[in-house]
């Protein structure tokens, strides 16, 4: 059975094999993570979904394969070990012969062999109606392994509403992938301009791209090509933001519990924002404005690959120690590169800051579909005028880029007015 370069994000194409877990005439069994597969934005372990031997690798470590390319060979349990064809032909894609095997016996051969069909993802469309029989769907028992089970947790999707396509009707990864909610679609790519010939000469160091920072580019260059970006910036005064932040650390510690930072706080606000701007809460799609009515925040978060955006789901709704102790934790995982797919895509508004580097203020590149992001500057003291007094104030710079396509500029203005009111107010946003 050939073990297939599984679609493990959105966005991927191929993979790389980062890791093999298994060595050839291992035995591993289905859950066992048998690779781990670096994709365009995370190492993903991909786990064997039946029993059986490993018996060859087709793509080494660090080698790699586009999406539905074999990879490896295993041999199931119950078939042959000298390679032989199973006798039922439910394999997918299996490459060695099968001297007679008629071409389509595929209903009548079907009888009692559910678990030797093929595993890994398969692009769309598995072979349909010869596997589905044996699947039970709404309300029948479901069929998935433990890792599927806790990403459909974490993307709320009800593992009951859906048709499996791997063996016997279990549900793969790949039906979850395609039943996640996707970002809505993103505009149509324009021709690509022709990639501009760099000289190189023998004192340049030449790095190839990865498959993250070729999406990256990719993906960026769509954005600031198709979105027609305006700016909008506002200086805010922080000074309630840090104190609200000591006074809470200091209770934080005092309780043996992790402290919060500005950038928690601003989440928080720009979350409870978007609630109350739903036209910033948007997406252009093809051929509509598509308004979310959930509010999933993305984080920037850069890493020694490039650039990741996890996502905090519902922040809105979440208090600012949970969100505090959520972005945490992602980022942590981006930085690991072990973000799973769900806590990468679905954001709805990014929110990305250079503050932590020392930058007053800039500009960011629209995370396509969303209507907008807001780049976050440093808190910075200077002076200023307090009760018509020079004083030492603390300020930040914030600037909303925005998708003109979906909101117009008085749009932009109010939210970034009503922003600011919660930044300058932040008890507004916590309580």
């Amino acid at each position: 059975m050939d073990i297939l370069m599984p679609r493990l994000s959105d966005t991927m194409e191929e993979g790389v094999v980062a890791s093999w877990h298994a060595k050839v005439g291992d035995e591993v069994h289905a859950g066992d993570v048998l690779v781990e597969i670096e994709t365009d934005k995370a190492l993903m372990e991909h786990e064997s979904y039946q029993d059986g031997v490993l018996t060859e690798i087709l793509v080494p470590e660090g080698g790699s394969a586009d999406i539905g390319a074999p990879i490896g060979r295993m041999r199931v349990a119950g078939e042959p070990e000298d390679g032989a064809a199973a006798p039922t032909g439910a394999v997918e894609g299996s490459a060695p012969a099968q001297p007679e095997a008629p071409a389509e016996p595929a209903a009548a051969a079907t009888p009692s062999t559910p678990d030797t069909a093929t595993a890994a993802a398969v692009p769309s469309g598995a072979p349909s109606g010869t596997v589905a029989p044996a699947a039970g769907t709404n309300g029948a028992r479901v069929r998935a392994t433990p890792l599927v089970r806790r990403l459909a947790r974490e993307s709320g999707v009800d593992l009951g509403t859906l048709t499996g396509s791997g063996p016997g009707g279990r549900i793969i990864r790949a039906d979850l992938d395609r039943a996640t909610p996707a970002p809505a679609a993103a505009p149509a790519p324009v021709e690509q301009p022709a990639a501009v010939a760099v000289p190189v000469t023998e004192d340049d160091e030449v790095t190839p791209l990865g498959s993250m920072r070729r999406t990256i580019a990719r993906r960026l260059a769509d954005s600031m090509r198709t979105a027609p970006h305006f700016y909008l910036t506002r200086t805010v005064d922080a000074g309630p933001m840090g104190q609200l932040r000591a006074e809470l650390n200091a209770k934080l510690v005092a309780a043996d519990r992790p402290k919060i930072s500005l950038n928690d706080i601003v989440l928080r606000a720009v979350a409870v924002a978007l609630r109350r701007h739903p036209e910033m809460n948007s997406s252009f799609g093809e051929d509509a404005i598509v308004t979310h009515n959930r509010v999933h925040v993305g984080m920037a978060v850069a890493t020694p690959a490039g650039l990741v955006v996890p996502v905090l789901r519902d922040a809105d709704t979440r208090s600012l120690t949970d969100i505090a102790g959520t972005a945490r934790e992602l980022a942590g995982k981006a930085r690991d590169r072990k973000l799973s797919p769900a806590e990468m895509t679905g954001s709805t508004f990014t929110v990305s800051n250079l503050g932590m580097f020392g930058v007053d203020q800039f500009t960011a590149v629209i995370n396509p579909p969303e209507a907008g992001i807001l780049a976050v500057g440093a808190l910075r003291e200077e002076p200023g005028v307090v009760d018509g007094a020079v004083a030492v104030v603390k300020r930040m710079t914030v600037t909303l880029s925005v998708d003109h396509r979906v909101v117009d500029g008085a749009q932009g203005a109010q939210f970034l007015a009503d922003l600011a009111q919660l930044l300058e107010n932040p008890w507004l946003a916590v309580v």
